[in-house]
């Protein structure tokens, strides 16, 4: 609990009526949570205006509402405060009412479009492999301590995350990496966070269904960097284009790493098996678990981060060799007859790209890849036909099925990707719109040695049809199906 006059320290107040020295137990800006005593913030929603509910909070009990624009009557006896953006005020009022947990803390934040998962929950294992412990907030869960939330968003509410933060920062915790989507930050749910450093991964096509060109999805990630104060660090990945965009203007330190550049950290990929590959870390060699040139990328930059936060180059070194992919991220198992699975989140024309390169570089050649994906519904559209092509292209046989249609006919996504599809590379491509049937068809055509990646869900548990969420794991299905194999 605390006075209505403190959560509003930072608000930019337009209009005021009745006193700020009350107390309030709760903030919400879903007014079916409403209680006695609490504070309800009119936020306009993409689909709904939190305006429509003052009265419904108000008959629930809440005694102050944040509003953009005032009812016509104004209730006696509850506070109103009038704002220019219920977000942005949200986000301060989050962070004073739970005492502004990221200034007691280490914050790290991760953005960029492919790497983020991996990036925040290699550096959350990392700190507790050396048993200091951490933080994360991810696509995945949100964790610390022997607590596990599930995740309803990449980036979630200002309440949210300061209310994990504050008790992270209750159980001793001195380091927290979050994910930060540009969903998050264009909905300015990290207004208020003081963040201690920054990391970029890359910017590849993505989101543009919401932010509708590149340019404004590409300038949405650079609010955290522009976020940062001079005491913070932002480690950029050099080799991508768009790095030194995200760091202009940056009052922060800044460091980069890369493959291919001159960089303050970078690595080279030496040896990859289906088993890990051999790095070169800054003149340092290191096997790690984890494959890929992309996740290359993701531990050079977690590398970086846990320099930057202090810890000893060597036992970084010894660490980050015990590390393992984040779930459903070139997530591997082998059949009994030494068939490869490989399950990977890969969503974006980019990123199953990088899955397809990498698994085509340690194959003999002598095998089969064969490839499960699809694109989900009510998403970009434009990038479906350039995962058909890639996918068509870079594996020996591509079976198209659903991913989560959402309210879109799966038939109609897989068409679209289709279209992408160079008409020399059709003989190779199925439709298959059950994506369970897809796994068993894959596991039909392969033979011992093949490699067959299923794409696109990761370590989602759920899929998503027409509003409603169905039991879905690519992992476990997959396992099922293809230990019937003799």
């Amino acid at each position: 609990m605390r006075k209505l006059k403190e959560i509003l320290y930072k608000v930019a107040i337009q209009g005021l009526s009745g006193s700020t020295d009350v107390e309030v137990n709760d903030i919400s800006s879903d007014s079916r949570t409403i209680k006695p005593g609490n504070m309800y913030v009119a936020v306009r929603g993409t689909q709904v205006d939190g305006h429509q509910f003052i009265g419904q909070a108000i008959k629930l009990g809440a005694q102050s509402i944040i509003c953009e624009t005032l009812p016509e009557k104004l209730e006696p006896g509850v506070v109103f405060i009038q704002v220019n953006d219920c977000r942005d005020a949200l986000g301060w009022m989050a962070s004073n009412f739970y005492d502004n947990p990221s200034s007691q803390l280490k914050l790290i934040g991760i953005t960029g479009t492919n790497g983020k998962t991996s990036v925040a929950t290699l550096l959350f294992d990392f700190f507790n492999i050396n048993k200091t412990g951490a933080g994360l907030i991810s696509t995945v869960a949100i964790q610390y301590g022997t607590n596990q939330f599930s995740a309803t968003h990449t980036t979630p509410d200002p309440l949210t995350i300061n209310k994990h933060l504050r008790a992270m920062v209750s159980e001793g915790i001195e380091n927290c990496f979050m994910e930060v989507s540009s969903h998050g930050l264009h909905q300015k749910r990290i207004t208020g966070l003081e963040f201690k450093g920054a990391i970029f991964t890359n910017l590849t096509h993505d989101h543009l269904d919401y932010h509708n060109t590149f340019k404004a999805y590409r300038d949405t990630k650079k609010i955290l960097f522009d976020s940062l104060s001079d005491s913070a660090f932002a480690l950029i990945n050099i080799d991508d284009k768009n790095a030194k965009v995200m760091v202009q203007n940056c009052k922060a330190k800044i460091q980069t790493y890369a493959l291919y550049r001159y960089a303050d950290y970078s690595a080279q990929v030496l040896e990859s098996q289906f088993k890990g590959m051999l790095l070169k870390i800054n003149q340092n060699e290191i096997w790690t678990q984890i494959l890929g040139e992309f996740n290359a990328y993701n531990i050079l930059a977690v590398y970086a981060t846990t320099i930057l936060l202090g810890e000893d180059e060597w036992q970084s070194l010894k660490s980050i060799s015990q590390l393992k992919s984040a779930p459903g991220r070139f997530q591997t198992f082998e059949t009994p007859n030494k068939i490869i699975v490989v399950v990977d989140y890969a969503h974006t024309p980019d990123a199953l790209k990088n899955v397809l390169v990498t698994i085509n570089r340690i194959r003999t050649q002598n095998e089969s890849l064969i490839t499960v994906v699809g694109c989900g519904g009510n998403r970009d559209q434009e990038k479906r036909p350039l995962m058909g092509a890639i996918a068509a292209q870079l594996s020996s046989k591509v079976l198209f099925t659903s991913d989560n249609p959402r309210n879109e006919d799966p038939d109609t996504i897989i068409e679209q990707m289709c279209e992408g599809v160079d008409p020399v590379d059709f003989k190779k491509t199925m439709s298959i719109p059950q994506r369970k049937e897809a796994i068993k068809v894959a596991y039909q055509i392969s033979q011992p040695g093949d490699v067959v990646l299923i794409a696109g869900k990761g370590h989602e548990n759920y899929q998503e049809v027409k509003g409603e969420k169905h039991p879905f794991d690519d992992y476990k299905i997959a396992q099922e199906i293809f230990s019937k194999k003799p």
